[in-house]
């Protein structure tokens, strides 16, 4: 869960797009096919490329909490990286879960478990030697007008940004929100130099963002689309 983040919402079904949205969506739609294409008739040639896919929270630390349902955000997050997995995998692309049950990573439930839960982390991406990294998350925030998902990055890293502006790029296509990718001073966006982005899936403080993120067929979609964000990204147009 981070906070920073600028008001937008799901428009597909509240209002008609407007033409530039529409070119966007177009020239997304249209990089993604053929970049999909690519990757899946060459995709042996990636065998080597590891994405580390981090499902943010999880064990006694479950992040935000649905304001309606009460949904715990450690569980969305990893059912969106296993969906996310399994996409990147059709690809062609190996990945790596740093968290792959609902348990956290901190051993025992003891003082500083936060902080072994993050070494932990660090150290499952390293010793994969991630070329990638995709931290999952849900967002929240103190008024429910806010909506949409969000990507960081490291103010530092030219590539992570690159990664974000194509993740966010693909991402507002979808839902019509205009947002831009931020920087932001984390530590899973530190583990290591390769590009590296925290995305937020939406708000479980917007009752319409909660309810999306909680169908199966919203969260398969919305993996999609943010693996269309990685292959533009690898593309090269994203950059």
């Amino acid at each position: 869960m981070r906070k920073m983040t600028k008001k937008g919402g799901f428009l597909i079904k509240k209002a008609v797009w407007t033409g530039a949205v529409l070119c966007v969506a177009a020239v997304c739609a249209m990089v993604y096919a053929l970049t999909l294409s690519t990757y899946r008739a060459g995709a042996e040639a990636y065998y080597d490329y590891v994405v580390a896919l981090d499902a943010g929270h999880g064990g006694i630390d479950g992040g935000v909490v649905g304001t309606t349902t009460g949904v715990r955000e450690s569980d969305l997050n990893l059912a969106m990286a296993y969906l996310i997995k399994d996409k990147l995998e059709n690809c062609g692309f190996r990945t790596v879960m740093t968290r792959t049950d609902e348990n956290g990573l901190y051993g025992s439930a003891t003082g500083g478990f936060k902080q072994r839960d993050m070494r932990r982390r660090r150290e499952i991406i390293n010793e994969a030697k991630a070329d990638m990294v995709i931290s999952v998350h849900m967002n929240k925030f103190s008024s429910p007008s806010r909506s949409g998902p969000q990507v960081f990055y490291d103010g530092g890293s030219a590539a992570g940004k690159a990664l974000a502006d194509s993740m966010q790029t693909m991402l507002n296509g979808f839902t019509g929100n205009g947002h831009s990718a931020l920087a932001g001073d984390y530590y899973m966006l530190k583990c290591t130099s390769a590009p590296s982005v925290i995305v937020e899936c939406g708000f479980l403080s917007n009752p319409d963002d909660e309810k999306k993120l909680t169908d199966g067929v919203y969260r398969d979609s919305l993996a999609e689309v943010i693996v269309r964000g990685a292959l533009y990204y690898m593309s090269g147009a994203g950059i």
